[in-house]
């Protein structure tokens, strides 16, 4: 029996290395986008393929009770996820996280399966503890620009927990901390798409605030894994995915001018509203329960992301 798996935004940058992984496992893959903040090349290659299904959908307008499918897993990873992208789109970042995550456990609900909710570590807000662990409730402004996004995960978290309660719904919940790798879009927002492309362009990093802040940094490969380690086990509270190596901003512009091999210069901005000083998750959790931790050192991961941009360009200039 050929299982089959349901992804919203899998046309994302995580979202898209999902449907990979699924795809090369066996599974029929449904993927449901309305390309708000994602893009149809990252899932291009696999349009093709008999067992990938494409739902161009805004999820808010998606009728569940006509999803006939059954599936196995049930993935929610649409959302707007950085900054740039969230403050421009507030209403619908409210709308996703909130009657976007109800209709995607309803469906898990109608096939009995497996329900991830893709949460972030956001929802600690401005920690007020150097380490976030998974008991910590967090310090988030809830009117402040950035609460679409934080409270908007917050509520999809808590409605995850309710079918759990209510429904005996196998669900579970991932926190995922600052993650990179190929398919991100270089005009992002985020920190390392920022940066890559100030840098392909010789431009200074543009750095908000005085760069002092942390950051841990995920690759892609290692968060698909933990992904995937989550769905296997018998939990259902939240798990924290992420790299524990905590870094400076001012030390990554200067990993980013070491792997570009020239000074670029730093441009100092003013800080970013709500910006957490601090950003570390505690993963014993994900160790103890998943045997599972991040294995690429940031340079190699920023050297195989800057590779991908590299590759880009060329074949877009050939």
């Amino acid at each position: 029996m050929i299982k089959k798996v349901l992804i919203s935004g899998g046309a994302g940058f995580i979202g898209s290395h999902l449907c990979d992984f699924f795809i090369n496992n066996g599974y029929i893959v449904w993927c449901l986008d309305n390309f708000l903040t994602s893009n149809k090349k990252n899932i291009e290659h696999l349009l093709k393929n008999k067992n990938f299904y494409l739902l161009e959908i805004d999820l808010i307008k998606l009728e569940e009770n006509k999803i006939k499918e059954k599936f196995n897993f049930v993935l929610h990873f649409a959302s707007p996820a950085s900054p740039v992208d969230y403050l421009k789109y507030p209403i619908e970042t409210l709308k996703v996280n909130s009657i976007g995550t109800e209709k995607m456990l309803n469906i898990a609900l109608n096939s009995n399966a497996v329900f991830l909710f893709a949460s972030t570590s956001e929802v600690y807000g401005d920690p007020l503890i150097p380490v976030q662990d998974e008991n910590y409730w967090g310090n988030v402004n809830p009117i402040g620009p950035r609460s679409v996004y934080d409270e908007g995960k917050r509520y999809g978290e808590a409605i995850t927990m309710a079918f759990f309660r209510k429904y005996k719904l196998n669900t579970k919940i991932i926190r995922i901390f600052n993650t990179y790798g190929p398919r991100m879009r270089l005009n992002d927002g985020r920190v390392i798409p920022n940066f890559i492309y100030n840098a392909l362009n010789n431009k200074p990093l543009p750095i908000y605030g005085d760069g002092k802040q942390t950051r841990s940094f995920c690759y892609i490969d290692d968060l698909i894994e933990g992904i995937i380690k989550v769905l296997e086990v018998n939990y259902n509270l939240p798990i924290n995915l992420g790299n524990p190596e905590e870094f400076m901003i001012i030390e990554l512009a200067e990993k980013i001018e070491k792997i570009f091999g020239r000074k670029l210069g730093f441009e100092f901005l003013p800080p970013m509203p709500d910006d957490p000083r601090k950003r570390k998750p505690d993963i014993t959790l994900a160790k103890k329960l998943l045997n599972w931790e991040p294995k690429i050192k940031l340079e190699e991961g920023l050297k195989k992301t800057i590779d991908y941009y590299l590759n880009l360009l060329s074949s877009v200039n050939h």
